[in-house]
């Protein structure tokens, strides 16, 4: 992500707002300069281009859903699997609360799809990363590619249904496939 300045960070703050809010596809350069109060010239001397500033939004994006994420297992430090899906899946829970239109890594995919290479890079990575996550928690990449398809639906679930309960359910599903 490039350095910025206030400025850059404005326009950047401006656009993660309007990509996540619309999508990333329906809104341009001239709606971000306008909202941030910048110029169209600022934005290409700070991020290249809409590609660079889609890059900049996801990879931010990414870095604060695995900052926090990673505070949230560190802190309940769990001893055993069952614990480690609770934390997960609960700061998910909280995550979805505040994050209405759902994950913005799927929403980028279905926005933009294959035709945008450093997005689809970023968006990749992050749920690689997830699924290294899920490893290193419960110890079985087999388990872990189980869980990691419970936790994306029950993500789809909370935003597009609406369904407050989707994170306990996909829980409670997960923790039937923990060996006994």
């Amino acid at each position: 992500m490039p350095v910025t300045t206030p400025v850059g960070e404005r326009l950047l703050d401006t656009a993660s707002e309007l990509f996540y809010d619309r999508g990333i596809t329906a809104v341009g350069v001239d709606l971000i300069s306008e909202q941030a109060r910048a110029t169209k010239r600022t934005l290409y001397q700070r991020f290249g281009s809409k590609d660079g500033l889609v890059a900049a939004y996801l990879t931010r994006r990414a870095h604060r859903w695995q900052v926090g994420l990673l505070a949230a297992v560190r802190a309940a430090d769990p001893q055993d699997p069952a614990e480690a899906l609770r934390v997960v899946f609960d700061y998910s829970r909280s995550w979805a609360a505040h994050n209405e239109r759902g994950c913005a890594f799927v929403n980028a995919w279905a926005d933009v799809g294959p035709s945008d290479a450093g997005a689809v890079r970023i968006i990749r990575e992050e749920k690689q990363w997830m699924g290294l996550l899920w490893s290193a928690l419960l110890g079985d990449a087999m388990l872990a590619g189980q869980v990691q398809l419970l936790h994306e639906g029950a993500q789809v679930a909370a935003s597009v249904l609406a369904d407050e309960a989707a994170f306990d359910r996909a829980y409670a599903a997960a923790l039937r496939l923990l060996p006994q």
